[in-house]
């Protein structure tokens, strides 16, 4: 006879020396035979060990049976609709708690944009016998832009020991643009600073251009951040799934697999599969993918984020503005100390994620009981509609399992014969014995658990 055990117990079946074998239940699964040799000790037959080894109970949901049977249908729509409920405050716990994770790391950068002119005509109307000297370019009109940006310091913050970081630091690449004639100017409209490997790169407060001439110019300065940790920016079919536009590689993976959580896509049975809804089904371009390929799906959908552009006008013409134009930039960057000084108000409260572990626990066994009550609702159900077909139909189920932990089948050669099956005889053999002593260690290991 086979034994089909609860999901909780593992039983190893040590047989006797002339016929070394191992036999494991494991829930509703049987694994595949591997020999396994007795020293000559252990030849005095069957040993069973039952090894009761609790797993966690984490499936809460109850049987499509029971959602649908119509005695339980409003206590079962209660309970659907109070797991939705506890889903969606889970994402919306998990999505803030990411946010002041992230506000702990996003700071303000402000960036400032000013010039000043030299040698024009109406600087120089009241001199006229100050020609330009057209060698070494003094009295020459001329104008020279500057960009700053210094790090805006936290509100009530204690003021750390340590220097505040150069502006140079937070920039990978900066481009500033002059929008005028190239024939007339040609000593370089496009001034470019890239950061240079290794030590090479001093830190720097700002930068400044210098150019001659007297025509107004337009200016773009296009800068690509120095964000720690590296962010992204997420394609819009993606984005608009998990509600973010760009962060870090970390937490677009993390809010991928919050989401699968949430949604319950993670395959039931082979849990290295998640499964795809409608809205991810054309990310993942098939019905499913294997939970290690998620990062590389992300990168995928990871692009270069867009640079910081700003606009800003040069009027030789006119006296130059006493206050220079200003723009807020986040930028992300690590601040270890203010991390630590705020990871209290991050770190859930260990007493009451003990007592909701609790909790889970107890629901989760709760709707386990409930499938169990149900499936042995439905057995006893079948037998009492017609014992005599139900004893059939269930004697073939076993056979054909017990063949299909031996390794045999219709094309192996059967291992039990349909005509072994309905001889009395065939019941009286040693096998019997041995299935009788392995019910009883299960029956004994059941009730000692229990009790």
């Amino acid at each position: 006879m086979l034994l089909i055990l609860p999901t909780h117990f593992a039983v190893v079946v040590l047989w006797p020396y002339d016929q070394p074998q191992f036999t494991a239940y494991n829930g509703w699964t049987k694994s595949r035979k591997v020999p396994l040799l007795l020293p000559q000790t252990h030849d005095h037959g069957l040993i069973l060990y039952v090894l009761c080894r609790k797993r966690k109970l984490t499936d809460k949901s109850l049987p499509n049976a029971i959602l649908q049977n119509p005695d339980f249908a409003q206590d079962s729509q209660m309970y659907q609709d109070l797991l939705d409920m506890e889903r969606k405050l889970d994402w919306t716990m998990m999505r803030k708690k990411a946010e002041i994770q992230d506000a702990l790391t996003t700071r303000t950068l402000r960036l400032f944009m000013s010039h000043t002119v030299s040698g024009q005509s109406w600087q120089t109307a009241s001199d006229l016998n100050d020609a330009p000297n057209f060698e070494t370019g003094d009295g020459m009109p001329a104008w020279q832009l500057k960009i700053e940006a210094r790090l805006l310091e936290l509100p009530n913050q204690r003021k750390d020991k340590t220097l505040p970081r150069k502006f140079s630091t937070f920039i990978k690449r900066m481009v500033v643009e002059l929008d005028r004639d190239a024939t007339l100017y040609p000593d370089g409209n496009i001034v470019e600073w890239p950061r240079a490997t290794g030590q090479q790169n001093p830190p720097l407060d700002g930068f400044t251009i210098r150019r001659r001439g007297d025509a107004p110019t337009k200016v773009r300065l296009i800068m690509y951040l120095e964000h720690y940790p590296e962010q992204f920016r997420v394609i819009p079919e993606l984005g608009n799934i998990l509600g973010i536009k760009e962060d870090s590689r970390i937490g677009v993976i993390q809010a991928l697999w919050n989401y699968i959580k949430i949604q319950g896509l993670q395959d039931k049975v082979d849990r290295r599969l998640v499964r795809a809804d409608e809205r991810l089904r054309p990310i993942f371009n098939g019905e499913s993918i294997l939970f290690q390929k998620l990062p590389e799906l992300v990168n995928r959908c990871l692009v270069a984020p867009e640079p910081i552009v700003l606009h800003y006008m040069i009027n030789p013409t006119i006296p130059a503005p006493e206050r220079p134009m200003a723009w807020d930039v986040e930028v992300k960057t690590e601040d270890i100390g203010l991390k630590g000084r705020m990871q209290a108000l991050v770190q859930p409260n260990k007493e009451s994620q003990q007592i909701l572990t609790k909790l889970d626990d107890e629901i989760a066994t709760l709707a386990q009981s409930l499938h169990n009550s149900h499936l042995k609702r439905t057995f006893l159900q079948s037998f009492a509609r017609d014992p005599a077909q139900f004893i059939q139909t269930w004697l073939e189920s076993q056979s054909r399992d017990l063949e299909t932990v031996l390794g045999s089948g219709p094309t192996d050669g059967l291992t039990i014969r349909q005509e072994e099956l309905k001889r009395s005889e065939f019941f009286r053999l040693p096998w019997v014995e041995e299935a009788v002593s392995v019910q009883e260690g299960v029956r004994l290991a059941t009730k000692a658990t229990q009790g």
